[in-house]
Formats: C-alpha cells, sequence, structure tokens
C-alpha cells in the first residue's frame, strides 16, 4: 500500500524552542511553508485548532486557492459550530480545493481548553457528540433531500445542503485518541484513525484496539493508520544526537520562560487524556526505544500532543518509519521544531527513502501474490 506525509500548516514560524516572529497569523509565512511541503513531496498539512488561535478554515482556504496539489486536512471541533454549518463550510472548502481536502475530528482533551470556548461536557459526554458530529456531516454531505435529526446533542428538521464536497461521495474522516471511548468513536466513524508516535509494540497494541473497535460497530473495512512522529535528523548520528539534545535544551529554556498556560500546565502536572498520559509513561520507562525513538522530547512537554522524537541520520529514521509502515501504519505525520527547514529536509532526505522502499515492498509482495495465484 502507498505511504503518505502529513506535515504542518502552521501559521507562523513559532515552535517549542523558538519564539514566532511576527503575527500568529503571518499570511506571507503560512504560504511559504505550506509551498515547501508541496515542492519537496508531502501529501498533504494538518491545519491544526487551538481556542485562541487563527481559524484554520479560511487559512485552508487561502493555501489551498494557491496551491495546486498539496491535500488538506482541517483540524475542527465538534463545539464552536453546529453541524449543519460546519458541513457547509467543509463542502466549500473542498470545492474550492477541487476535492483536497479531509476533516480531522477533535474531541478535546481537556476541560480547561475545552471551556474555553464555552464547552462544559465531560470528555465522555464530548466523545458522544462527536460520533453524534460525524454522522450528521456525512449524511449532509451525501444527502440530497432534507431530513430531520433528533439526537441527543443535535436537533434540527427539513434541512438539505445546497452545496456538496467535490469529491465524491465525501472528504475523509480524520480521527484520534487512546482511549477505549476514543476507540469506540474512531473505529465506527473514521476513515483515518490518528495516533501519537509510541514504541512499536505499543503501537501495534492500539492498531489492534482500532481494528476491534471497527469490528465491533459492524464495519467490514478498517480505518488506515496514522502515526505522528517529531523528527531530528543531520548527516551523521552523533550530529543528530546532538542536534536533539540541543533541542530539548530548548524546549526546556523556553517552557520555563513562557507564560503558565492554565490549559497546559507544567511538565510535572498530570494531563487529562489517555494520549498525553501514555507518552508520559512510555518517558519515565525510558529514554530510548526500538531503532530510533527518543522520549525526553515528550517528557519536557508533559506529553504534549505529537512530541515523541526520531533522532538519527535519514536513512536511520526512515528504517524507523518502515517498522511502523510493517505494522500497518501507511501515514505518517512528522514536524520538525524548525518548521520551515526540516519541512525541507525531511522532504529531501526522508520521504524519498521511505517511498522507494515501500515500493519495493508492495512490488515484491505483488509478485508473490501472482506466484501464488500461478502454482
Amino acid at each position: 500500500m502507498p505511504v503518505e506525509f502529513l506535515g504542518i500548516a502552521a501559521t507562523h514560524d513559532g515552535s517549542e524552542t523558538t519564539p514566532r516572529s511576527g503575527a500568529a497569523f503571518d499570511k506571507e509565512y503560512t504560504l511559504r511553508l505550506a509551498r515547501a511541503h508541496e515542492d519537496h513531496d508531502w501529501d498533504r498539512v494538518l491545519f491544526a485548532y487551538g481556542s485562541g488561535s487563527p481559524d484554520p478554515a479560511p487559512a485552508a482556504a487561502y493555501v489551498a486557492s494557491r496551491l495546486d496539489r498539496l491535500q488538506l486536512l482541517l483540524a475542527h471541533r465538534p463545539n464552536v459550530s453546529y453541524p449543519t454549518f460546519a458541513a457547509k463550510t467543509f463542502a466549500t472548502l473542498d470545492q474550492i480545493s477541487e476535492g483536497r481536502l479531509a476533516v480531522h475530528f477533535i474531541t478535546g482533551g481537556n476541560d480547561h481548553e475545552q471551556g474555553r470556548e464555552g464547552d462544559t461536557l465531560t470528555k465522555d459526554e464530548r466523545y458522544a457528540r462527536t460520533r453524534e458530529y460525524i454522522r450528521i456531516v456525512k449524511k449532509i454531505w451525501t444527502s440530497h433531500e432534507p431530513f430531520d435529526h433528533e439526537g441527543a446533542h443535535y436537533r434540527f428538521h427539513d434541512f438539505v445542503s445546497d452545496v456538496f464536497p467535490y469529491r465524491r461521495p465525501r472528504p475523509a474522516v480524520s480521527f484520534g485518541g487512546s482511549s477505549p471511548a476514543a476507540y469506540a468513536t474512531g473505529g465506527a466513524e473514521a476513515d483515518i484513525y490518528c495516533l501519537w508516535g509510541e514504541p512499536l509494540a505499543r503501537t501495534a497494541e492500539q492498531i489492534e484496539a482500532v481494528r476491534a473497535a471497527a469490528k465491533a460497530a459492524g464495519r467490514t473495512d478498517v480505518p488506515r493508520i496514522q502515526v505522528a512522529f517529531r523528527p531530528i535528523i543531520a548527516p551523521t548520528e552523533e550530529l543528530a544526537w546532538e542536534k536533539a539534545h540541543r533541542t530539548l535544551g530548548a524546549i526546556r529554556e523556553r517552557r520555563a520562560a513562557a507564560p503558565v498556560r492554565h490549559h497546559r500546565g507544567s511538565a510535572q502536572e498530570a494531563p487529562e487524556n489517555t494520549g498525553s498520559q501514555r507518552l508520559i509513561a512510555i518517558a519515565e520507562a525510558g529514554e530510548r526505544y526500538d531503532r530510533a525513538l527518543w522520549t525526553p522530547t515528550a517528557a519536557a512537554t508533559g506529553g504534549a500532543g505529537n512530541s515523541n522524537a526520531l533522532v538519527g541520520t535519514p536513512e536511520t529514521v526512515a528504517r524507523a518509519l518502515l517498522d511502523y509502515y510493517d505494522l500497518g501504519v501507511d501515514i505518517v505525520s512528522a514536524r520538525g521544531y524548525d518548521l520551515l527547514g526540516d519541512a525541507i529536509d525531511f522532504g529531501r532526505h526522508v520521504i524519498p527513502i521511505v517511498r522507494e522502499e515501500v515500493a519495493k515492498r508492495d512490488a515484491e509482495r505483488a509478485a508473490r501474490g501472482t506466484l501464488a495465484a500461478v502454482r
């Protein structure tokens, strides 16, 4: 199966290691970063969501109108708009991009962050709402006749949209999480299930949990699996590890100097979401796993999101990614700490190796299948 690469569509140049140099929405930088991904063989970029961050939907529309090939993954929290409105927004953006849109639905893993925009539901209630929301959006995308909906979280009558996605039957739905409630929701509704980078054995366990949830939901197919990492690469192993430790020092220094954000807390505070708890537990158990996985970057951020690193030469990191591919991962999410420079370097030096090796493996698999059929 082909492998795909997801980068980040940041709207400014700040990261965990460097404060931003301009406004929260830097139009020129946003386009420059997206173009770097398109020019260096990435498949798509994620437009992330934060309670105080620039709205990702118009940012995605801006990029879509100026680039021809790059696909878009739009993050969306169900609490911020009614599903009838959101479905039309997504369909319009898919028309602008001529079918390059996928939507990543975020349930929300932190009560305080959710409360910033008036969301007071418990985590389990949020998962139930997300599941209902996704089902409504899918139906709106594909229904040409008015329909009513009476659910636990949403009620409306006689609705039909006049704008439909460019892609048929609909854009892909992306979802992530590491709790039983997340597996149940994503297993039932997601086309793409997103995981944070963990050791191979733990990733295999999560993939099985997602597949079991899909089967329990009555699906005959299974979601594609995406795993996210922070690659730290250099021409030699020694230089890569020197870079990794410099990066870790910069993360710690920037975090110590930053204002306290109550929805994130300190690296010592226990996070609410299961995914971050898993990352912290993995970091406490060891710094290095498998071929190249390095956990101190996750520990330094309190398990904040995509934060486990892959460290080494491009060849080492590519081989590590292929280990995940062999588990059933076919979408790699990667984001460096120098957003622009690392996107270029990863595209130049890692993506070609992985694509070439995947093509070889697929060809060998096809040849074995042909030989077995002849026999």
